[in-house]
């Protein structure tokens, strides 16, 4: 049985019939709308305008989700009620603000859950189509490369804003062509660990260093054409402002050698065991059943030119800034690489790269 929007619940007084009212607000004269209430704290019938119906709802709205689950930004639009009736969205985050800028080039964090699919789908053509990574059944039917830490990471992106990408009925928007994700120690203690935990024993490093605040960087990668010095130059000025922002003191994170044979990856593996071991404060060792040794070949058996030339762009960028790298490395097969950790204290950054980036990150300031 079907009641009239506007019946009220209950009786009325004889002779008296209910006629819609009206409630004036600072914008002037709106409907009312009667909500009838059977808990024991509503008596009867009120007649509330939109905005106290707003003003009492919004407290009541449940989010299902922790707040560091959503990508800064998204949440913005008001949660629509009623035609006419919102309130505010109680997930809402300010835009995130672009970090810097080079020509059409700009790098900023995701602002929406569509701009972090989007990082997917740039990583599952690098990682799964370029490179050897091993897809499962969700992999594949997505096209996208996604885990569980991407919903408590922020999303590094850099957009090329003379190559747009145009969508039915929606506006166009700049391409993503390189990503980085960035995951802080307090958002990981709450949230089951770093990701590098995985492969690596980095308890007692972050025990040894309490009161040091840890930033974990991954899922690298930029799209082909745009391999080049402006690119990775705009990621490491983006990384660098986000640490200056949040006040990070260490950088850690899986850098990849392509192959999952170390034999083969003697040469650079025995390099980095070398010539760029973690000091004693600072190493960080693979884990046991994981771990599979870099001094595969004496320090002077070492060809340095070989061996550089042998390292991944990522590895050397690491290195220059003033990275080092942990005791042991870890083959994964699932992408086909065998990884290394890196560790790089804020304190022990090149002094060079501090200042052509800028103490206060305004280089590439956008």
């Amino acid at each position: 049985m079907s009641r009239r929007p506007d019946a009220p619940r209950g009786r009325q007084p004889s002779g008296q019939s209910p006629e819609p009212a009206r409630r004036e607000s600072a914008e002037g004269a709106e409907p009312a709308v009667r909500l009838g209430m059977a808990d024991a704290t509503w008596r009867g019938v009120r007649t509330l305008s939109p905005k106290a119906i707003a003003a009492r709802v919004a407290p009541l709205i449940k989010v299902p989700f922790d707040r560091d689950f959503v990508p800064r930004g998204i949440g913005s639009t008001p949660i629509r009620l009623l035609p006419g009736l919102s309130v505010p969205n109680p997930i809402a985050r300010k835009p995130a603000e672009p970090l810097g800028r080079i020509g059409a080039l700009e790098v900023r964090l995701a602002r929406s859950a569509s701009e972090v699919r989007v990082a997917q789908a740039l990583r599952y053509h690098v990682f799964y189509e370029e490179m050897a990574a091993i897809a499962d059944a969700q992999t594949l039917a997505t096209r996208r490369d996604r885990d569980a830490f991407d919903r408590i990471c922020d999303h590094l992106l850099v957009l090329d804003h003379d190559r747009m990408r145009t969508k039915r009925f929606r506006r166009a928007t700049p391409t993503v062509v390189g990503t980085y994700r960035l995951l802080r120690q307090e958002v990981a203690d709450r949230h089951g660990g770093f990701y590098t935990a995985g492969e690596f024993d980095i308890q007692p490093l972050i025990a040894r260093h309490r009161g040091q605040r840890f930033l974990e960087l991954g899922r690298s990668c930029v799209l082909k054409p745009y391999r080049s010095k402006r690119t990775v130059e705009l990621l490491w000025h983006g990384i660098w402002s986000y640490v200056l922002q949040h006040g990070m003191d260490v950088m850690i994170g899986c850098a990849s050698l392509e192959g999952t044979d170390p034999e083969l990856l003697s040469l650079p593996l025995s390099f980095l065991h070398h010539h760029a071991l973690s000091p004693e404060p600072w190493r960080v060792s693979a884990l046991a059943e994981r771990r599979v040794a870099m001094d595969r070949l004496p320090k002077e058996a070492v060809d340095m030119r070989a061996a550089l030339q042998a390292l991944p762009p990522l590895v050397k960028g690491y290195l220059r800034l003033g990275a080092t790298v942990g005791d042991g490395a870890v083959v994964d097969h699932q992408f086909g690489t065998t990884d290394v950790l890196i560790v790089m204290p804020v304190s022990a950054i090149s002094s060079r790269y501090v200042n052509y980036y800028g103490a206060d990150a305004g280089r590439h300031a956008g």
